[in-house]
């Protein structure tokens, strides 16, 4: 039986030490797993360091993504959404993707699609140095400029978008863009921004698609545009651009997420519903499992944490997702994250959970409850 409402995962590229320009932020050439397994409780009853239960496995190893494919289907987890990143004229991270699932002798059972993940870089990820000190020192620059952009867009159609597991919407290859501000910047504008999204949508028209889906990746902070009033409102932008979808990436750009997570149900819906009726485009709910960002902070300690998140409370929110979805007439949730360990919010099993949050899924989009 097809699964009625399909569940997509971000995936966070950063467990291979197969991409050199990674070592400035992990030098012992294992990724961000370096940051894992350096984290420690910065608190009484602060729950890390934490153990995947698979083990430290090198994510860009097809046998490695082979095994979390065939974990992922079974319990409900049909999409996986690959955060893409393009610095300097160049991809980064992208073996993940590249060698892991594209190699996977099983990748055929699964859909994905990308997001680019277009913010700046800057010392966050690197455990020694992610201090208030160093994050305003920007590493790499998530803004290109059109003729870059011309050669990504080129790129993803040559080499995903026309696989016969992308995700694809009424005939156009979906792909999510995460900083609008940035992705405005690239162009200089809005008028020229929506000019480059369709001219892209002719580029994907040779291949014999009908255009591109662009998604927006909505967040409800304002807007850093150059040379456009800076308090520009998301919605207003993102109602001018031609985007067919919105979601989201994380709940703690949804609300206040310092808070007890059996208590945020009712703000997540009550954006979805904010969002879907501010928007004229479709709206995919999302659901995030946590948040709590301190294994990426030696010293440094961030209060902001999504408290007491469990495989119980998770549940109830992905049923009022799948309601959400079915009342509205969509067919995907995305979920944050498959794999953000550093940001607490993974759906791979571990030493505290077990297989706790993968079952919540089966139990609520795969059984069809």
């Amino acid at each position: 039986m097809k699964q009625k409402i399909n569940v997509g995962a971000y995936i966070w590229p950063a467990y291979t030490g197969k991409e050199p320009r990674s070592r400035i932020f992990w030098q012992k050439g294992v990724g961000e797993w370096e940051t894992v397994q350096k984290a420690k409780a910065k608190f009484e009853g602060h729950t890390w360091p934490r153990k995947p239960l698979l083990g430290y496995q090198d994510e860009a190893d097809p046998t490695v993504m082979e095994q979390q494919i065939e974990l992922a289907v079974s319990h409900g987890v049909n999409v996986f959404i690959y955060d893409w990143y393009w610095y300097d004229d160049r991809p980064f991270l992208q073996q993940c993707l590249d060698e892991g699932f594209l190699g996977a002798k099983n990748n055929s059972d699964i859909k994905f699609y990308l997001m680019w993940a277009n913010h700046d870089a800057n010392y966050l990820w690197d455990y020694r140095n992610a201090c208030e000190e160093y994050r305003s020192t920007v590493i790499w620059q998530g803004k290109t400029n059109p003729k870059s952009f011309d050669t990504v867009v080129e790129l993803w159609i040559e080499k995903y978008f026309t696989r016969e597991n992308y995700y694809i919407i009424n005939n156009r290859p979906l792909v999510a863009i995460y900083d609008l501000s940035n992705f405005i910047n690239t162009f200089g504008g809005i008028k020229e921004t929506a000019e480059a999204m369709k001219k892209s949508d002719e580029k994907a028209k040779k291949y014999g698609f009908d255009g591109i889906h662009f998604q927006i990746i909505h967040m409800g902070q304002k807007l850093n545009l150059s040379g456009i009033d800076s308090g520009s409102l998301r919605d207003d932008v993102v109602k001018s651009l031609p985007f067919r979808s919105a979601t989201n990436y994380q709940y703690v750009h949804m609300f206040d997420v310092n808070q007890e997570y059996k208590d945020t149900t009712p703000y997540a819906i009550a954006e979805w519903h904010r969002i879907k009726d501010s928007l004229n485009i479709t709206y995919f709910p999302h659901v995030s499992i946590g948040w709590d960002n301190n294994p990426r902070h030696e010293t440094l300690f961030k209060p902001k944490i999504l408290k007491n998140s469990n495989p119980r409370d998770f549940e109830e929110a992905l049923r009022e997702a799948k309601k959400f979805a079915e009342s509205s007439g969509v067919d995907l949730v995305t979920i944050n994250s498959w794999n953000e360990w550093t940001e607490s919010s993974y759906l791979l099993p571990d030493d505290i959970h077990g297989y706790g949050y993968l079952d919540a899924i089966k139990k609520i989009f795969l059984n069809e409850e």
